[in-house]
């Protein structure tokens, strides 16, 4: 059976609905919590074992993060939410393709007929979990733009008010020009909403054609087929949260720039 676009509620805690994807995502943040507990439990100034592992992954990361930011001090500051953002939605997404992930379930009646509802499913192939990181990291481009360049700096990049009111006082060509860039600035705020769709559909897309095509091919041939394809579905999970950690931190970057900084940066 395809797996409908809408994650499956599995119970209810307080009237809140606790769906299938849900699930998958309270696993990733469980073994996170008991994996940072391990490696912080006896840390030495010369790791060894699992904290060597760790420091080397975060290395690789921070480098990854170097080279999109061309900045050491700059990577420092959003490190640790890209970082977060790329571990999250690789571990939970590599975590759907587990044995059972689509196929041990419960038993529930909808429209009159019994139904196997999967207990896991990939977080995202959920919209709700992608549009709550999509928005998520948005609001953070703009704090780290507010912090850095303060309020009404940041704001008047796209709506320049008194761009316009100052402008009556320089001639029609001013006038003119300040109208053009306040036409800009809600383009640009139209674009923040776009960027947020964009970062959602783009992860649930890639990841629930992967959950539709998996499923697909168990029931064509349950054995054999669908290996390659898994493999693939690994290949596609490091992509997703490397494009998703990789926009983050050129939205952060570019949100921290002064309006004459960012056009000589375009």
């Amino acid at each position: 059976m395809i797996p409908p676009l809408s994650a499956e509620t599995i119970f209810y805690i307080a009237g809140f609905p606790v769906t299938n994807a849900i699930i998958n995502s309270w696993i990733a943040v469980v073994f996170f919590v008991v994996f940072a507990l391990i490696v912080t439990r006896k840390r030495e100034m010369v790791p060894r074992g699992l904290q060597n592992v760790f420091e080397w992954i975060m290395e690789v990361l921070m480098s990854f993060a170097e080279q999109v930011t061309g900045d050491k001090d700059t990577a420092m500051k959003y490190f640790p939410i890209a970082a977060t953002i790329f571990v999250f939605v690789l571990f939970s997404n590599w975590i759907g393709l587990m044995p059972g992930t689509g196929s041990i379930g419960v038993y529930q009646l909808h429209h009159g007929h019994v139904e196997l509802i999967p207990l896991l499913r990939p977080a995202g192939s959920d919209l709700n979990l992608t549009l709550a990181i999509a928005g998520f990291s948005i609001f953070m481009t703009h704090i780290f733009g507010i912090i850095a360049l303060g309020t009404w700096k940041h704001f008047n990049k796209f709506i320049n008010i008194m761009g316009i009111v100052h402008s009556f006082k320089k001639g029609p060509m001013a006038i003119v020009v300040a109208f053009i860039e306040f036409g800009v600035g809600v383009i640009e705020l139209v674009g923040e909403v776009a960027k947020t769709v964009s970062l959602s559909l783009r992860l649930f897309g890639n990841i629930f054609a992967g959950e539709v095509l998996l499923t697909v091919l168990a029931g064509i041939m349950a054995y054999g087929l669908p290996i390659p394809f898994m493999f693939l579905e690994l290949l596609v999970g490091i992509i997703q949260a490397s494009v998703f950690a990789i926009l983050f931190l050129a939205f952060a970057t570019v949100a921290t720039m002064d309006l004459h900084a960012e056009e000589e940066a375009h």
